[in-house]
């Protein structure tokens, strides 16, 4: 049986798509691909990003890529999540700090499924109390 240990940030499962994608996280995916997940407002990210682009051949290969990785498993940001969320955010807010939302419910879900929140944007979610972070960049 496989265990679920990674969460993706946007900038992770986008990766694979670019023109040039980056070959640390490229060998990574292949390598804990079945130990993957996402949160839903990164589904959201991918999502919305898409429905942005007029239509083309970039909108076209994006759309494309999206189906391919319709197969990860698409963690819920909910009450549990949104339970560890307010916590944090008063926490943060109490030291002045105010990280994009969306990152904190990325945090959230990471924290309440135990998983290591994977970015290449580790400052965004170094001020998060209880999170693992790995960069799979080279």
């Amino acid at each position: 049986m496989v265990i679920t240990r990674y969460l993706l940030d946007t900038n992770t499962i986008s990766d694979p798509s670019k023109t040039v994608p980056n070959l640390g996280i490229s060998r990574r995916l292949r390598q804990h691909g079945d130990e993957v997940a996402i949160a839903a407002p990164v589904w959201h990210e991918l999502r919305f990003g898409v429905e942005r682009l007029p239509p083309s051949k970039k909108r076209q290969k994006i759309e494309d890529y999206l189906r391919t990785v319709q197969t990860i498993p698409v963690l819920a940001y909910d009450e549990a999540a949104a339970d560890w969320h307010a916590r944090e955010r008063a926490r943060l807010e109490s030291l002045g700090k105010t990280p994009p939302f969306v990152d904190r419910q990325i945090a959230a879900v990471a924290r309440v499924h135990q998983l290591i929140v994977v970015t290449s944007n580790v400052s965004d979610f170094e001020v998060f109390d209880e999170i693992e972070i790995e960069d799979w960049r080279e």
